[in-house]
């Protein structure tokens, strides 16, 4: 494996992806939705986990009614009264996303955030937002998903300053031994950061095969604290529910929870994911069994 990976340059590159996605998002007059519109979030995978932080930013905001669904699995018929559909897809070729928007053609005006605006999802969507300069070659997505999150947040009215300086951050502080070394680990969120804590596991996941889990902060004391043990890491985003910290630290887990912004505490566990690849000797911009874009047959005619 090559010293330098498509991953590692693209992970480092987002504070700068983030401030043009910035200014894009805080543009009037574009096609993202205005307030008070009725809204589906759709994408999958990692676009999925973007779509769930953007609804609850959106929701407490005050914005309006925004489901985030897999795409696999949106509910979009007419009783439900969206106003609009978001797609979020780094490829545009992703053939669940795909279909989403040919079945709402002409029924809900659509918008998609794409990286790669020479694709099939342009021509099937109303409006688009081209993310071409966060666009990756790694099958790991990092700066597109990070980016296209960042654009919605300023979209939103968020004043993301602080989580770009973060980022860079971010990306120099140390790298703990214990991280890399780690068994297990469980991510955990509360409101939009719940999305980041499933899109964290997911990233252990694709680029190094580790054991990780994701939960709601609250709902990891019903149950799967069970796993909690020494040589594994239970690492929160956002706020630290009362008690909670100190609940881990009794079954020997290490507590993780930086004070940084949480999309930028995100930024290093991609770069944990990275270097637990690298100690196991994979190739994170080729991980086993992936493609960075999953696109399906049609199914046969009877």
């Amino acid at each position: 494996m090559n010293e330098t990976s498509y991953m590692e340059h693209e992970l480092n590159s987002q504070p700068d992806t983030w401030r043009e996605a910035a200014r894009i998002g805080a543009l009037t007059g574009g096609p993202l939705p205005k307030a008070g519109e009725r809204v589906a979030v759709v994408g999958c995978g990692t676009s999925w986990f973007m779509a769930q932080s953007y609804a609850a930013l959106r929701e407490g905001a005050g914005l309006g009614v925004t489901d985030p669904f897999a795409a696999s699995e949106a509910f979009l018929g007419a009783g439900r009264g969206y106003d609009a559909v978001v797609a979020i897809t780094r490829s545009g070729t992703t053939t669940e996303v795909l279909r989403v928007l040919d079945s709402v053609k002409g029924r809900i005006p659509t918008v998609t955030i794409i990286g790669d605006p020479e694709t099939p999802a342009v021509a099937m969507s109303d409006e688009t937002v081209a993310l071409p300069f966060a666009d990756e070659k790694s099958v790991v997505q990092t700066r597109f998903a990070t980016t296209a999150l960042t654009l919605l947040r300023a979209h939103l009215g968020e004043d993301v300053s602080r989580a770009v300086s973060d980022a860079q951050e971010a990306l120099t502080a140390p790298l703990e031994q214990e991280w890399v070394d780690a068994e297990q680990f469980s991510f955990l969120g509360t409101g939009w950061t719940f999305g980041l804590a499933n899109e964290a596991a997911l990233k252990m996941r694709e680029a190094s095969q580790s054991w990780t889990e994701s939960y709601p902060a609250m709902e990891y004391r019903h149950g799967p604290i069970s796993i909690a043990a020494p040589g594994r890491v239970t690492w929160l985003f956002g706020p630290t529910p009362a008690g909670l910290e100190a609940d881990v630290v009794r079954t020997g887990a290490r507590f993780v929870h930086h004070a940084r912004d949480p999309l930028a505490d995100l930024v290093l566990v991609q770069r944990v994911a990275l270097a637990r690849a690298r100690a196991r000797g994979l190739d994170p911009d080729n991980p086993r069994s992936l493609t960075r874009s999953v696109m399906l047959e049609a199914p046969a005619v009877p």
